[in-house]
This record gives structure tokens, C-alpha cells and sequence, in this order.
């Protein structure tokens, strides 16, 4: 018999282009509501609740995860909060977050 934890995490992959930080997570079989993303400071969380189909089964193997997953995710880069994007298809959840740009601070008289 397979033992589970009911909290787990979902494999994803962080990555940076020239203007944006992204982290896309693989996690199929879900609808948007059942996300939340929360971004605080430097730090990323993405929690939510895959269900399980409620049905009488005896497994002969079980990889796929159920149940409640979260991902605290420290962010390497300063990112512009008002400008952060989520969208979930194909099973997949990405959010891409534009990275601050420098900006020239005037010395006033």
C-alpha cells in the first residue's frame, strides 16, 4: 500500500527572460478557483486543492497527487506587483511577474 501526504508539492520550473521572472507549475485536472497566489514582499505562494475523483478503486499504482498542495517561492529579483499575470491551461499554471526596472532619482535643489 502507497502512503501519501495530504500536502505536497507540484513539480514547476523558475525561470528569467530580459524583463520578466516566471514560474510555471504542472498541475493538471484543476479549474482557476481552486488557486491562490499570493505575492508578498520578495516572496511568491501558490496554494490550492486538487480533488480526487470519489470513486471505489483499489490501486495498482498511484503517482498522481490529491489533496492539498502549497509552493513558498523566495523571488531572486525585485518584481513590479501591480503588473503580475496568472494564467492556468493545458495543465499547467504560470505566472509571469515583470522584474523592476532601475530608475534615475532626481536630486531636487
Amino acid at each position: 500500500m502507497i502512503s501519501r501526504s495530504h500536502t505536497w508539492d507540484p513539480p514547476m520550473d523558475i525561470y528569467e527572460t530580459d524583463t520578466d521572472l516566471v514560474v510555471r507549475v504542472e498541475i493538471a485536472g484543476m479549474d482557476e478557483k481552486d488557486f491562490s497566489i499570493e505575492l508578498k514582499n520578495r516572496q511568491l505562494l501558490i496554494t490550492g486543492f486538487r480533488q480526487e475523483v470519489p470513486e471505489r478503486r483499489a490501486y495498482h499504482r498511484m503517482e498522481i497527487r490529491f489533496g492539498e498542495f502549497s509552493i513558498s517561492i523566495e523571488l531572486p529579483a525585485s518584481i513590479e506587483t501591480d503588473q503580475v499575470l496568472a494564467v492556468y491551461g493545458d495543465g499547467f499554471l504560470k505566472v509571469t511577474m515583470p522584474k523592476s526596472q532601475p530608475r534615475q532619482i532626481l536630486i531636487s535643489d
